[in-house]
C-alpha cells in the first residue's frame, strides 16, 4: 500500500477521533448517604453544562466526581509552575471551551484548573463556555472562537489571542501555557 495513502488514513483517523458521544459515558455517583449509587450517563443532555458557567458548577453533582478526582490527583511540573509565577498575570485572560459529555474535557479541565489555582490566577479572569456534542455553544461570541475540538483553552494577552491548547497538550498543560505566554514556538 502506498505510504501516502497510509499517512492520509492515519491523519483522517486522528481528525475523526475527537470527542464524540457515540457510546454512553457513565460514572457512578452517590445518590444518598446510605452508599447507594446511580450511574450517570454524561452523554445525556440533561447532564451537560451549556453556555457560560462557573467553576463551582463543576464541583457539584453530577460533575463533582470527575472534576474533584482530576483536580486532586494532578501534580503539575513544579518547574513549569515556577515559570508561570514569574509572569505578569495582569494582562492575561483565559477562555475554556469544554463539553461535560467529553472524556477529554473531563480529564484536562480539572488539571488545568489545578494549575491555575496553584498559580493563583484570578478566577474572574477565566471564562467557561459549555458546548453540546456538535461543539456549539449558546453564547453570542461563540462562532468567532472557531472551536473544532474540546477542550480548547484559549489564552489571551491584552485581549489578543496568544495561543491555544486544543484537546490534549503538546507537552503538558503547564508547559504549554508557559510556551504560549513566553512566545516559544511549540504551541504557536
Amino acid at each position: 500500500m502506498n505510504k501516502s495513502i497510509i499517512f492520509i488514513s492515519l491523519v483522517m483517523l486522528l481528525v475523526l477521533s475527537g470527542c464524540s458521544t457515540k457510546k454512553a459515558v457513565t460514572t457512578t455517583i452517590p445518590v444518598s448517604e446510605e452508599t447507594k449509587t446511580a450511574a450517570v450517563n454524561f452523554s445525556e443532555q440533561s447532564t451537560w453544562l451549556l453556555g457560560y458557567f462557573n467553576k463551582g458548577q463543576m464541583t457539584r453533582e453530577p460533575h463533582s466526581e470527575w472534576f474533584l478526582k482530576g483536580y486532586d490527583t494532578y501534580q503539575p511540573s513544579q518547574d513549569a509552575v515556577n515559570k508561570l509565577t514569574e509572569l505578569n498575570k495582569n494582562d492575561i485572560t483565559i477562555k475554556i471551551v469544554l463539553g461535560t459529555w467529553c472524556p477529554d474535557s473531563r480529564r484536562e479541565v480539572p488539571r488545568f484548573m489545578r494549575i491555575l489555582d496553584i498559580w493563583n490566577f484570578p478566577a474572574e479572569k477565566v471564562t467557561f463556555i459549555g458546548v453540546d456534542n456538535f461543539k456549539n455553544g449558546p453564547v453570542g461570541e461563540f462562532p468567532s472562537l472557531n472551536i473544532e475540538r474540546v477542550p480548547t483553552f484559549i489564552i489571551y494577552k491584552n485581549n489578543i489571542e496568544s495561543g491555544r491548547i486544543i484537546e490534549n497538550p503538546v507537552t503538558s498543560l503547564e508547559q504549554d501555557m508557559v510556551n504560549i505566554l513566553t512566545g516559544m514556538k511549540s504551541n504557536l
